[in-house]
């Protein structure tokens, strides 16, 4: 069947509600065009998923918002933040990756152990109090609900836990960081299902601290957890709605047709 891609619909926020916005953001793999026109608006203390086929630009998307495509694909258009565009080449990139974290599809712990796995990039910041170190670690992990499971062996190699346990310890090191949103690569797509639920527990919980994108490519996943949902497909943003509006009555036909499964 064909789509007419011109077919869309995106919401659109308040400006108070909003923790970050992309204006006409296109990305490119040398020659080729991965997005096109990407105008989306995340709203503040939520979970926004990201949905669409493999290919379809929704993890290309989701890097550039902290710049995590630098040197690998060209990113044209702003991305707002607070009200600076922080795209542009005079934004001090590490500086920016302070309030906009960001959480892999494979748990990346630093072959350290768990306590330096959050404090590492903590004391390169400059904390070198070893009470405040230990408050954060403790914070950091409760909020990952990975506390109770390691607060008696902080000092074991973190490639020692467990698949979903390193995820947690990911988000902890990522939140250590007390970012404003945090960005998420199917954070949960290697993970089994007992661990995928306690990741999925955890992200609720984190919401009421943190704004949450997070790219997934189960649409279950999807369904239970984000209050807003992106369908992306073939490099375009096709309907931007409140989850249950997008899962029950799409605005489009061909997001109908992909949560339908009749591709993808």
């Amino acid at each position: 069947m064909e789509y007419n891609l011109k077919d869309k619909y995106i919401l659109q926020l308040n400006e108070k509600e909003k923790a970050l916005e992309t204006r006409d953001l296109n990305i490119f793999y040398g020659e080729k065009q991965a997005l096109f026109d990407g105008n989306l608006q995340f709203e503040r203390y939520k979970i926004t998923s990201l949905i669409g086929a493999s290919g379809s630009g929704k993890s290309t998307f989701l890097r550039s918002l902290n710049r995590m495509n630098e040197g690998v694909a060209d990113v044209k258009g702003s991305i707002l933040y607070r009200g600076i565009d922080i795209n542009s080449p005079k934004i001090n990139v590490y500086e920016m990756r302070k309030y906009i974290g960001m959480v892999f599809q494979r748990p990346n712990p630093f072959s350290k152990s768990i306590y330096e796995n959050i404090t590492f990039a903590l004391k390169e910041n400059g904390i070198k109090d070893k009470e405040k170190l230990a408050e954060i670690v403790e914070t950091s992990l409760k909020q990952a609900a990975l506390w109770d499971e390691v607060k008696d062996d902080l000092n074991k190699s973190a490639l020692a836990l467990s698949g979903g346990q390193q995820q947690r310890l990911c988000i902890a090191r990522a939140i250590a960081m007390k970012p404003d949103i945090l960005l998420l690569d199917e954070p949960a797509s290697a993970l089994d299902p007992i661990s995928t639920a306690k990741i999925e527990e955890t992200l609720l919980e984190l919401k009421e601290k943190y704004t949450l994108i997070i790219v997934t490519h189960n649409m279950q996943q999807a369904s239970r957890i984000s209050d807003y949902t992106v369908f992306f497909h073939l490099g375009n943003v096709i309907e931007y709605n409140k989850t249950k509006n997008i899962f029950t009555n799409p605005k489009i036909k061909l997001t109908e047709d992909y949560i339908s499964g009749n591709f993808g």
